[in-house]
């Protein structure tokens, strides 16, 4: 499970949400055209930002948190057949609520 990873300073674990199958008006939507979401959610969050002052900026997100992402965010790593993505949160745009 992803989970057993521990992300460090201001990186940030988070789980695509599954690409859509189908498009709004039925159609069937093939692998190769089923683009990556830029959505996902967040399974753990690391210590925090290290300032300049030496010290640690608090994270604006948690855990469970629902959050859009820039188009290439994070690294992708695949963990116990799990595909999973650690990126800074830097690289959040925002939480969908």
């Amino acid at each position: 499970m992803a989970t057993k990873l521990r992300p460090l300073g201001g990186n940030i674990l988070v789980k695509r949400v599954e690409a859509e199958t189908k498009t709004k008006s039925g159609i069937v939507l093939p692998d190769s055209a089923k683009e990556k979401p830029k959505r996902g959610t967040i399974l753990a969050i690391g210590d925090g930002k290290r300032l300049d002052n030496g010290e640690l900026q608090k994270f604006t997100v948690k855990k469970g948190d629902e959050v859009l992402f820039t188009s290439y965010a994070g690294t992708e790593l695949k963990i116990d057949g799990e595909e999973v993505l650690i990126m800074s949160e830097d690289d959040v745009l925002a939480v969908v609520e």
